[in-house]
């Protein structure tokens, strides 16, 4: 255990350049995924309350429909 120790105590190891790179690439990925995200269900809402009014405004209409028997 000494040996470890004093081993990781005199190294210098720093994250660096690629470690920033590879942290920033993550970072923009997301920026990426969650734009896109939003986008996507943005659509699926706005599709979900055409539908709604669609059916609200069929509802209020009286059509040819029969009448209980």
């Amino acid at each position: 255990m000494t040996t470890l120790a004093a081993a990781a105590a005199g190294s210098d190891a720093a994250p660096g350049t690629l470690a920033f790179i590879v942290v920033f690439g993550m970072a923009v990925a997301l920026t990426v995924l969650f734009r896109s995200m939003s986008k996507h269900l943005r659509k699926v809402n706005s599709a979900a309350r055409r539908e709604q009014d669609a059916a609200a405004s069929a509802q209020d209409q009286p059509g040819d429909r029969q009448g209980p028997r």
